[in-house]
């Protein structure tokens, strides 16, 4: 409950009032509910009782009833919801919204600050960067929603979730409902521009009350509070976001127009200032002991804490030092999540299942009786392989203790023997593809069994298109795992392409569907025929082709059409095509033979002629703080750089935009020469690749918009 007000200023009432009047009666209003908002929300200091509050806002209601013209772009009541959306539009985040490595064991932690010790050479740096001494901003890691917030001479335009880390969804209407997210920055001293980031969460006396309402009303309840904190989110009609207790807690940025701070700790004081919550729990913490200390400490308080957390996270303080430590595959180098052991429960194994993968893997899947762990109803588990079955002696019936590894994904930890039926039997892995009965094959030092069907498997085949159409492929929404396999089933799909030849009207004599269904379909497929390079390629399904690798491709080729040719001219044979591609730093020998393999088959080839005909595949961007005059340029290094590490050295050429080579080509735009470079060196100037020494390399890479 807020505090009991003062005497109430006697106002004029609303029907009473000039349009002047009016106006200067809005911006007052604006500003005092604003103010009553920071007090409540941020300082947890309120000076109103809630009853004075919603008099306050419904007085601005009232007034914009009368005066509709007068309605300001900053009015309370845009927190209250606008019109529902039709859904939800796809932004792409100027700076990547990353993903963290995480650690489980203290080990793993203390490997995290020593690989940050050993990525620097200089003596100025190592002394910054000792284990016992560097700088750590340790934060709790709230469960709930990552979203992230860009505000424009101070006001907030536009909001968008993670997403796939690259491309979210824009949720502005819903965000502006939570009175925890100021509409406009506070004070002075923010960037004309500016991106926040942070977590949109749930308390738990929100949640139980939440839950209350929905039971209720006849409603399921929500599974736990980061579920409940999703769903209130992403709500077409944001008058539901605004009903729902939601709060966003700051921790980052994105694209800023300006520097502001130096340190991670200022940059919280200035979040804190511009008018948002920062988590009051966050500690400085110098040298790996303190960071851990503060890890138990927070493990301690878990439960008494009003949200839910899974773990800690710990960012290199020092802004400089992060910025110079880049980022690994979708990982920043300078953070690290460590994350709370996984609860366990006990229940029952009820079968094994066997689920053919899109290469013909044949994966092991563990039917549950439900059971709770970690506030998640599980029924389902991850066995890995046929060895993992054998290893744990799993039998259909035993008593199983499952944990959610990382609080994500269920997995059988243990059986309990002395609960174990007398009758049971020990599970024996098919030799067969369940599915198309092709012989199942596991070749000699492989981890896996594959069916040997191929085209053939109508698993596979499903498997390959739900790939195609996933969320980090196409991305076509409403067009799942099950309307997948039936249409696959009944003739209507059997390649990518033809999806994109969809009849509409077909498809809504289909039961389960309508004409407006069909045609939704049909938008939304229409809307994706135009992607970028990267998630082309990771849509295709080659064998250990992730996002992170063709990401990687992406770059290094920039065009759909330099990239097939490349791999086409490998597959024939082209010995240069081949180093080409192995040249890629991050691609090896097992990856290049699975790219090539992929571009042998003529199958293979077929469908990216007909892909070509459905769909543009977009030249490969380089996010926008790497737009330099080193993008797209290919960078070798050689020789001995005593300023910085060679590890160094490649994270800041790839922040540039560059790619970065292990050897010398035609291709090669640029080669950095240290400390005896050898070889290398001669072969560029051989082919006249310009050669910088490491003094050139420094300038350049401190200023990254200068001529090369």
């Amino acid at each position: 409950m807020r505090k009991k007000p003062a005497r109430p200023l006697e106002r004029p009432a609303p029907e009473a009032l000039s349009a002047a009047e009016a106006e200067a009666e809005l911006a007052f209003l604006a500003a005092e509910i604003a103010r009553h908002d920071r007090l409540y929300y941020l300082e947890s200091a309120p000076q109103v009782s809630d009853a004075e509050y919603d008099a306050l806002r419904r007085r601005n209601e009232a007034i914009e009833r009368r005066f509709p013209a007068l309605v300001r772009p900053d009015s309370p009541s845009a927190r209250i919801g606008a019109a529902p959306a039709a859904g939800f539009a796809k932004v792409r985040h100027r700076r990547p919204m990353l993903s963290l490595e995480n650690a489980f064991a203290e080990e793993e932690v203390r490997a995290f600050f020593a690989g940050v010790r050993a990525f620097f050479r200089r003596e100025a740096d190592l002394a910054l960067v000792a284990p016992e001494r560097i700088e750590i901003m340790a934060e709790p890691k709230i469960d709930g929603l990552s979203a992230s917030l860009r505000y424009e001479e101070g006001r907030l335009v536009l909001a968008a979730t993670r997403g796939d880390g690259v491309v979210g969804e824009e949720v502005t209407a819903n965000i502006r409902t939570l009175e925890s997210v100021p509409e406009r920055l506070l004070q002075e001293g923010w960037p004309k521009a500016i991106e926040i980031r942070g977590e949109v969460y749930m308390e738990k006396k929100g949640f139980l009350v939440l839950n209350g309402q929905r039971a209720a009303a006849g409603e399921p309840p929500f599974a736990n509070p980061r579920n409940a904190a999703a769903g209130s989110l992403r709500q077409l009609d944001p008058a539901v976001t605004a009903g729902r207790p939601l709060r966003f807690f700051a921790y980052a940025w994105g694209e800023s127009s300006a520097p502001f701070a130096r340190t991670h700790e200022e940059a919280l004081c200035r979040l804190r200032d511009w008018g948002f919550a920062v988590n009051p729990f966050s500690r400085l913490c110098r040298g790996v002991e303190a960071a851990l200390l503060f890890y138990r400490e927070i493990a301690a308080e878990r439960a008494s804490l009003p949200y839910d957390i899974d773990g800690v996270v710990y960012k290199v303080n020092d802004l400089a030092l992060e910025e110079r430590l880049g980022m690994v595959s979708r990982a920043p180098r300078s953070a690290l999540a460590h994350k709370f052991p996984a609860e366990k429960a006990l229940t029952i194994l009820r079968d094994i299942v066997i689920q053919v993968g899109r290469q013909g893997s044949l994966t092991p899947v563990a039917i549950l009786e439900p059971i709770t762990v970690g506030g998640v109803v599980v029924g389902r588990a991850s066995l890995h392989n046929e060895d993992e079955i054998a290893r744990k002696d799993l039998r259909i019936g035993d008593a199983v203790l499952v944990e959610r590894a990382g609080d994500v994904i269920p997995q059988i930890v243990a059986v309990v023997r002395e609960r174990r039926p007398q009758e049971s039997e020990p599970f024996h892995f098919p030799d067969h593809c369940p599915v198309c009965g092709s012989l199942a094959v596991r070749e000699e030092g492989a981890v896996v069994r594959r069916c040997t069907g191929g085209l053939i498997c109508p698993a596979q085949a499903v498997e390959r298109l739900r790939h195609f159409v996933g969320r980090d492929s196409f991305d076509i929404e409403g067009l799942g795992e099950k309307h997948i396999a039936e249409f696959w089933k009944d003739g209507l799909i059997r390649t990518p392409g033809d999806i994109f030849r969809l009849d509409p009207a077909r498809i809504g004599t289909r039961e389960g569907w309508g004409a407006l269904s069909a045609k939704n379909l049909a938008a939304a497929i229409d809307g994706r025929r135009a992607l970028s390079l990267d998630r082309f390629i990771n849509a295709l399904g080659i064998p250990q082709i992730g996002q992170a690798t063709a990401r990687l491709l992406a770059r290094r080729y920039r065009s759909y059409a330099l990239w097939r040719r490349e791999l086409e001219r490998a597959a024939e044979g082209d010995s240069e095509a081949e180093a080409r591609l192995l040249d890629i730093h991050g691609i090896g020998k097992d990856m290049a033979a699975d790219l090539i393999g992929f571009f042998a088959e003529p199958h293979n080839r077929a469908i990216l002629d007909d892909l070509e005909g459905e769909i543009e595949v977009r030249d490969y961007e380089a996010p926008a703080a790497a737009a330099s005059a080193l993008a797209g340029k290919t960078i070798v290094f050689t020789g001995t750089l005593s300023s910085m590490s060679r590890s160094e050295a490649k994270a800041r050429a790839e922040a540039l935009g560059g790619s970065v080579a292990s050897s010398v080509s035609g291709r090669t735009d640029l080669v950095v020469a240290g400390a005896d470079p050898g070889s290398k060196a001669a072969k560029a100037a051989l082919l006249g690749v310009k050669i910088l020494d490491e003094e050139a390399w420094l300038a350049l890479a401190a200023e990254p918009g200068r001529d090369p």
